[in-house]
């Protein structure tokens, strides 16, 4: 994915929110932290299960199963048991929709 795929619009998602879209088949978790939009991918590197579920603190999610942590800025993992980063997606608004593709 090199295109801009258009998910979902701005005002569908209140700060403190995110929402699971399938962009070619990937399950992509975009979270609005403080009013500003960020996308990763919607897995645990640890045990390959979703995220999404987990606790928010900061701009951090903790994988609702063992714990890792990773960042919903950048994807990178922030504590064991996982130590692979997770895919993070460029994001954009346009016209009132947030657009994803990949880094």
């Amino acid at each position: 994915m090199s295109e801009w795929v258009d998910v979902v619009a701005e005002s569908a998602l209140a700060i403190g929110e995110n929402i699971v879209v399938v962009v070619d088949g990937i399950d992509v978790a975009v979270f609005n932290l403080d009013g500003e939009f960020y996308a990763i991918q919607d897995v645990c590197s640890h045990d390959g299960g979703e995220i999404v579920s987990g606790i928010v603190e900061g701009n951090e999610i903790q994988c609702p199963r063992h714990g890792a942590r990773f960042c919903i800025k950048t994807g990178k993992v922030k504590a064991p048991p996982a130590y692979e980063d997770i895919a993070c997606y460029e994001i954009r608004s346009n016209n009132g929709r947030i657009e994803v593709r990949e880094n």
